[in-house]
């Protein structure tokens, strides 16, 4: 590996740091960057009472958001061989903003101070988690197709659920969203660091930018789930 060479866009090499760090570097960077989208997005559709009104005043516009989300991740997903990096970039961000305007419901779902204390909880047990996917030599890449398996099964059971309305599935379902997403951060950043060494072997001039913004969307969704479950954990032990 190439250890001695900021990164050119133009070269696909790093200066003064390695490869992989460089990536790394980036997967972070990008990840910060969509989260602060998000976090600017949710606050100030909720202080707004024109844009409450235009989003929650009809009951299509959220559908549509969702909707609107989804193909964006799904079209990133798969997409992401034939898109620029630029291209792929600006779809990230893109998502992250109406991703903001979606979790904006939140303001009114539960109280500011369990919301703080949500993110706080998320940010400190996936800056952990993050690290031990980051440092451990552990292959943790058997535990990918449980946690695959483990993240359906809790789709499943809250669509069910919606219906339903059992309280005690709904603990379940939170608790086990929990452990799910704090397990997914150590495997996705452990993936990341195995993309980004792939990427260089690849010689692709693209492969970097591309590893960045798939790595911090992997991540990036890790810590909402992770912190919207922590959410409802919260708020249901404060009930």
């Amino acid at each position: 590996m190439n250890y001695n060479n900021t990164y050119d866009r133009g070269t696909n090499a790093f200066s003064g740091v390695s490869f992989f760090t460089g990536v790394m570097t980036r997967v972070y960077a990008w990840m910060t960057a969509a989260l602060l989208v998000t976090a600017g997005a949710a606050v100030a559709v909720a202080h707004s009472p024109a844009m409450l009104s235009i989003i929650y005043g009809n009951s299509a516009v959220p559908m549509v958001l969702i909707i609107g989300e989804l193909a964006l991740v799904f079209g990133l997903s798969m997409g992401i061989n034939k898109l620029s990096p630029t291209v792929a970039a600006a779809m990230f961000i893109l998502y992250s903003l109406v991703n903001g305007v979606t979790l904006s419901s939140i303001f009114f779902a539960y109280d500011i101070g369990t919301i703080y204390t949500a993110f706080a909880a998320a940010a400190l047990t996936f800056g952990g988690m993050s690290l031990v996917g980051y440092t451990t030599k552990k292959d943790l890449s058997g535990f990918g197709g449980l946690l695959f398996m483990g993240l359906i099964g809790i789709i499943i059971a809250s669509l069910v659920n919606m219906f339903w309305h059992n309280g005690v599935l709904d603990s379940i379902i939170t608790y086990i969203g929990v452990f799910m997403f704090v397990g997914l951060t150590a495997y996705d950043t452990q993936r990341i660091k195995e993309m980004s060494a792939q990427a260089e072997y690849s010689g692709d001039a693209n492969a970097a930018g591309k590893v960045a913004i798939m790595g911090a969307l992997a991540l990036y969704l890790d810590f909402i789930n992770l912190f919207l479950y922590l959410l409802r954990l919260l708020s249901r032990n404060r009930d």
